[in-house]
């Protein structure tokens, strides 16, 4: 029995569909969609051809394609790059994120982590131990908010906060490498799958340990932004972080494999209260 639900505004959703789908995105995303299952879904990115993150992912297979779940703000722009790599495929991308709307809900639900279950028009996701992500039909809102005690969308942001799972925005577009923002951890990137854009500058990262930013979770007194710089104490003066997602004073950010390993100090500001860095599930 659902106990909270809480409705994702900040979600958009891509859907990919035609008798080539599957080939398509298998060779476009950092992870295996070839071989993805029905009743699953999976994590992966959309990256630039310098192995920057254009786009988090979660794909999820839905009638004859897939619906993509990304940054709303990313939608539009990400629907219609992609777009541009169909050429002579058999492949429609559309922003759908109006067709669809989105809840993250806590309570039981049976199966697997990512085990996705249908009922009528409704798309199921399990992402924790209690919570997973509802899809329905735009028109189904009003029936599915009343199916639990609603509460803010920071709630649910902020335990994804805390389950280490990055969402990129238009605030931190093109960033990062996959790696910096723990995407191998979370099984978001396949280094057996093939090539897609950035893939070479990617598992280049992967094996001669070239990733020398990581992504942590800091807390602080003040409210932190995406995109918004952090500072260490190694480097006075300069910007050496970067916030992901923030929900008031606790975010995700990447910063200097150094400052992580030598626990030096990082703060909003030079002058600024030094941030509590906290650990990561994914990191353990």
């Amino acid at each position: 029995m659902t106990r909270k639900l809480a409705e994702l505004r900040e979600y958009g959703a891509l859907e990919v569909h035609g008798a080539d789908a599957r080939a398509f995105l298998h060779g476009q995303l950092t992870n295996d969609v070839q071989n993805l299952a029905e009743d699953r879904a999976r994590y992966a990115g959309w990256c630039s051809p310098k192995g920057r993150l254009l786009a988090s992912l979660l794909v999820v297979p839905q009638n004859d394609g897939y619906l993509l779940q990304l940054a709303r703000d990313l939608a539009p722009a990400v629907a219609k790059r992609l777009s541009m790599f169909v050429l002579r495929a058999k492949v429609k991308v559309e922003d759908a994120s109006d067709r669809w709307v989105q809840f993250g809900a806590w309570g039981d639900i049976p199966g697997e982590h990512l085990g996705v279950t249908r009922r009528e028009s409704e798309i199921c996701v399990r992402v924790g131990e209690d919570r997973y992500l509802i899809f329905a039909p735009a028109s189904e809102r009003t029936r599915l908010a009343a199916l639990g005690t609603s509460v803010g969308e920071n709630e649910w942001t902020l335990e994804e906060i805390r389950a280490g799972r990055p969402l990129i925005t238009q605030a931190t577009q093109d960033q990062f490498v996959p790696q910096m923002v723990n995407f191998e951890r979370l099984g978001a990137v396949d280094f057996q799958k093939g090539c897609y854009p950035g893939q070479e500058i990617v598992a280049r990262a992967q094996y001669r340990g070239q990733v020398k930013r990581r992504m942590v979770r800091a807390r602080g007194s003040e409210q932190l932004s995406p995109g918004q710089d952090l500072y260490s104490d190694d480097l006075p003066g300069q910007p050496s972080g970067t916030v992901v997602n923030a929900v008031a004073g606790e975010a995700l950010a990447v910063v200097p494999v150094a400052v992580i390993e030598n626990g030096v100090a990082l703060r909003t500001a030079p002058d600024a209260a030094a941030l509590e860095v906290l650990t990561l599930p994914s990191a353990a």
